[in-house]
């Protein structure tokens, strides 16, 4: 019997084998890769706050549609309510709460460029937006493409780590144009300074400088494109700049072409936050030159190599989306700030340099400490060690760990000091190179801080309700924190620290109310 169920086996076997070999099944059978099932329109609607343009894992450019909507669930610059695009910004937050960024928009139109109609300060309904149906609207990891209605332009984009590619398909027209505006703004950010300097007929470099919830953020940019500009006009408070460059706070620049019918122009947006030439290195980095198609697939693979280090066991397809879809946006953020250099705008504001590792920013520490970060050490332990280095970093430039880092913008957003767990599970795990020594000293400098009635819980073992609002979830996350500190100086041989951290963490005791059950 034993024997007849092998031959069985084998017969069975051999039916696959020969089905999945038919040119006519090969298509139906093949299976779905774990980016297959990331949908990145989750989270667009209602209060998500996501975006759907084209990043890569951890990359430095999330290049996205922006609405043009100044209101909460724009935080991220798209809402799928919305019916209007007003172009395509090379960095977008995602899940946050707070909005900003939305930075170096780009925007392809075959409209007249028209100084008497264009407001360079309009909020609603910009002169350079367009209308647009989610019909045409697709998006894959690495991956965004719509119709503009006005003109029927076909935009797609896609990303590598520094650089946003765009590829527009035009009309037949003599006005097709591809328009930066350095002047937009929504929610909290505001341009402060911006800059545009034509250096060929297919190059242009400038810098964006601007004041919000990242109090100095910094953009500095090279573009290319896949053909000449027959002409560019500089736009900036109405008036047409005549010559090749431009300064002021709403900064506009539109490169014209001829185009044929269905012609594809290619440009290419290479960032930094140091300095034009930094963007210009990063430019000159790129080998894959206007290969469009090369770049989505290299971002898709990349995608689909993150992604396949967690398998899951289910029949249920919906579950595949919701898991995959959520991994995916796990590793959006943190993203790569330094350049090829490795040069990057330190949290001092001086231009830093980041040796032998790769400098993240946007450590969104009060929401990713519990879960995302130790997720990190299982999938992305070098990524972690570059992390890590990162936060020592910024203490090297401030004297503090992160709490709510932006564009190495310290915000202190949010309560805690939520850094001292992610660097303690890193050593406890025994994760990178980093420094322990200069870790624990970094750790220690957060929990004698001034901030968030730090000084309560240090002098009188508890944080008084009329002395600081949300005294029980500080003081909560504060003794977290104390105890992280404490099995660091444990693993590092600190007894004394030890000892005293241990004591401070044992804080929280005094919160319990055994009558209800709660901390209060």
């Amino acid at each position: 019997m034993k024997y007849c169920n092998l031959i069985i086996k084998g017969i069975i076997l051999s039916v696959i084998i020969i089905a999945c070999s038919s040119p006519d099944n090969k298509q139906k059978i093949t299976a779905k890769q774990p980016v297959d099932y990331v949908d990145v329109f989750i989270g667009t609607l209602d209060h998500g706050h996501t975006f759907p343009g084209a990043t890569v894992p951890f990359g430095s450019v999330q290049l996205t549609p922006v609405n043009g909507t100044e209101a909460w669930d724009w935080c991220s610059g798209y809402h799928y309510s919305d019916s209007v695009i007003y172009g395509f910004s090379h960095h977008a937050l995602s899940g946050t709460g707070i909005g900003d960024l939305c930075d170096i928009l780009v925007t392809p139109t075959i409209k007249p460029i028209d100084l008497n109609k264009i407001d360079i300060k309009a909020k609603k309904q910009p002169y350079f937006s367009s209308k647009f149906s989610h019909n045409n609207e697709s998006a894959k990891p690495g991956y965004y493409s719509v119709v503009l209605d006005e003109g029927n332009i076909k935009s797609e984009l896609s990303v590598t780590n520094r650089i946003g590619f765009h590829r527009y398909t035009f009309p037949k027209s003599d006005k097709s144009s591809i328009v930066f505006d350095l002047g937009f703004h929504i929610n909290w950010d505001t341009p402060v300074k911006t800059h545009v300097k034509v250096v060929s007929d297919n190059k242009i470099v400038g810098y964006r400088l601007s004041t919000g919830w990242a109090n100095d953020q910094r953009v500095y940019f090279a573009a290319e494109s896949s053909k000449p500009f027959k002409k560019h006009t500089i736009i900036d408070k109405k008036e047409n700049i005549n010559g090749n460059e431009a300064t002021g706070d709403r900064t506009k620049v539109a490169l014209t072409f001829n185009t044929k019918k269905d012609e594809k122009v290619l440009l290419k947006v290479a960032v930094s936050s140091v300095d034009i030439d930094g963007a210009l290195k990063n430019l000159a980095s790129d080998n894959n030159k206007f290969d469009f198609n090369k770049v989505r697939n290299l971002a898709s693979n990349n995608w689909n190599k993150e992604l396949d280090k967690i398998h899951i066991e289910t029949d249920s397809e919906d579950d595949k989306t919701i898991f995959y879809t959520a991994q995916y946006h796990a590793y959006i953020a943190p993203f790569l700030f330094s350049d090829v250099d490795g040069r990057y705008k330190g949290n001092n504001g001086k231009i830093e340099k980041a040796e032998g590792y790769n400098r993240y920013t946007l450590f969104s520490l009060w929401d990713t400490f519990r879960a995302t970060h130790p997720l990190f050490t299982i999938t992305q332990p070098e990524r972690v060690n570059d992390m890590i280095k990162s936060m020592l970093a910024q203490y090297k430039e401030t004297g503090l760990l992160p709490v709510w880092d932006l564009m190495c913008n310290e915000t202190n957003c949010m309560i805690g000091y939520n850094a001292l767990p992610v660097v303690a599970d890193a050593i406890t795990k025994n994760i990178g190179d980093f420094d322990r020594e200069l870790a624990f000293e970094a750790m220690k400098s957060n929990t004698q801080g001034k901030i968030m009635g730090l000084p309560y819980w240090r002098d009188l073992g508890f944080i008084p309700a009329d002395k600081e609002l949300e005294s029980v979830s500080k003081s909560l996350e504060f003794a977290y924190g104390d105890w992280t500190l404490a099995h660091t100086a444990k693993i590092l041989g600190k007894a004394k620290e030890e000892k005293e951290y241990l004591k401070r963490a044992s804080q929280y005791r005094k919160y319990f109310d055994k009558s209800v059950g709660f901390m209060r």
